[in-house]
């Protein structure tokens, strides 16, 4: 079988041993931040107009547009563990436009209103951008634009003969070398407004302290437990480990963990996905590789790598090796992988054989919320008065200011042109019960990569996927 560049170009494996030697098990964005304001348990019964479930970029971005909505309002914000302690606290950091896991997944489900879901998606990111800036957001923002290389001979045809985009850039060889210097790349398209870099700890962070500043009742450490509808106008209660608070309406915002809503448990599968990040680059070695941009990158395998430059200038590498566990099973003992840290430090060599000597200062995993479509649903139930939406799969973090907004227009009974999308009111099909599940999602993973090693010819189980609108994203 042909080989793909990682493997005809690999580094020496002294040096990946030496990059790794002292590497922390741990987020770097957490640990960057350090220890900020903590909220309190709920401990108390409480009646709130809105009660959100779910600390991440989802529930915090619905807390704040919701008091932004309303301000006289009364909400609750309610985190099992930490504010951003999972995916949203440590991601990539990539804040992309695209409301739809790229241009091809989103004209290939909804060929009708895809430019009106490519006008929102960039409507939304703008609003981020302004959000930033009004609210005076302390989280690294750069809205930097995105580059995709093409590191083989069938991705750089793809990239010539794709049709010309106003709002992309075609780079051959020697231009798109020019923005970030590999000697792996082959062209590029860089999109300038598509996307954004964040701090994302930070970025949680900071959402949090503005939603408490506008009254938000925000409590870490309250799992909830139980979940129960009602008719009429009695409240909806939530059951947590230490008091039951009462809510008029409710938005669920847990993501890769299971929906307290049945009907939904098997709409998402949570998939692990790891990063490295390197210590702080001297201006010699930043020089090596040019990237004056600080362009987020990522390559056009299946098994795909993104990568971007911090504040300080290390760079975080990741991607290429998801992996799904047996049971749906989520345990932080998942974080540490030594072969996949392997591997993503050999491939990040092999891209920028110039670093030899950068020694990795930290490595970590976590779990995407993937669903078979590969972008975000949307569930109600009780009359619309609870409302749900997960499946971002690894594109969330500008799309969960969207999905924010969609449920607030749902739980609130408005109509508009959000929740008219034929992208809202639709479902992916749900995953499988295990141990279809697994089998089907490591046979998927073993024809994606088969693929990457031919040329990007998918197999007979990659197009029955593709017919069939199933899938699952490296």
């Amino acid at each position: 079988m042909p080989r793909t560049v990682f493997e005809r170009q690999p580094p020496s494996e002294s040096v990946v041993r030496q990059a790794l030697r002292d590497t922390e098990l741990g987020c770097f964005w957490g640990a960057d931040i350090g220890d900020g304001p903590r909220y309190p348990r709920a401990t108390v019964t409480a009646h709130y107009d809105l009660v959100i479930v779910g600390g991440g970029y989802t529930g915090l971005w619905s807390a704040l547009l919701a008091v932004q909505r309303d301000p006289g309002i009364r909400v609750a914000l309610l985190e099992a563990s930490a504010i951003g302690n999972a995916a949203s606290g440590r991601n990539g950091g990539f804040v992309e436009a695209s409301l739809t896991h790229g241009e091809a997944n989103g004209r290939s489900r909804w060929p009708a209103e895809f430019d009106t879901l490519q006008r929102l998606g960039y409507d939304n990111l703008d609003a981020i951008e302004k959000s930033v800036v009004e609210l005076g957001l302390d989280c690294d923002f750069e809205r930097n634009g995105v580059l995709s290389v093409a590191v083989e001979d069938y991705q750089a045809r793809e990239l010539r003969e794709q049709p010309a985009d106003p709002d992309v850039t075609y780079l051959d060889r020697d231009a798109v070398r020019a923005h970030v210097n590999s000697p792996t790349y082959l062209a590029g398209a860089w999109a300038a407004r598509e996307a954004a870099t964040v701090h994302p700890a930070k970025l949680a962070a900071e959402l949090a302290r503005v939603c408490a500043r506008h009254g938000v009742e925000i409590h870490e450490n309250t799992p909830v437990t139980g979940l129960t509808g009602a008719r009429g106008p009695a409240p909806i209660q939530l059951t947590t480990d230490a008091t039951t608070l009462l809510a008029d309406r409710v938005i669920l915002a847990t993501n890769a963990f299971p929906s307290l809503l049945k009907r939904y448990r098997y709409h998402t599968v949570p998939v692990y996905d790891y990063v490295l990040m390197t210590e702080p680059l001297s201006d010699q070695q930043l020089d090596s590789i040019g990237w004056q941009g600080r362009q987020g990158v990522s390559d056009m395998s299946n098994q795909f790598h993104y990568y971007r430059l911090s504040a300080d200038n290390r760079i975080l590498w990741g991607g290429y090796d998801a992996v799904y566990h047996f049971g749906r099973r989520i345990d932080s003992r998942l974080e540490d992988r030594p072969t996949t840290y392997e591997t993503l430090a050999r491939h990040f060599f092999t891209t920028f054989p110039q670093l030899e000597g950068v020694r990795f200062s930290h490595r970590w995993g976590g779990v995407i919320d993937t669903s078979t479509r590969f972008c975000a649903f949307f569930g109600a139930a009780n009359k619309g008065r609870i409302v749900y939406a997960a499946g971002f799969t690894g594109l969330g973090v500008a799309a969960t200011r969207f999905a924010a907004n969609v449920m607030l227009d749902k739980v609130n009974e408005q109509r508009t042109e959000r929740t008219e999308l034929a992208m809202v009111a639709s479902k992916p099909l749900p995953f499988p019960p295990e141990p279809l599940a697994w089998l089907g999602i490591n046979a998927t993973r073993w024809s994606l990569d088969r693929a990457d090693h031919r040329d990007g010819r998918r197999n007979l189980l990659l197009r029955a996927l593709d017919a069939a609108g199933l899938g699952f994203d490296s």
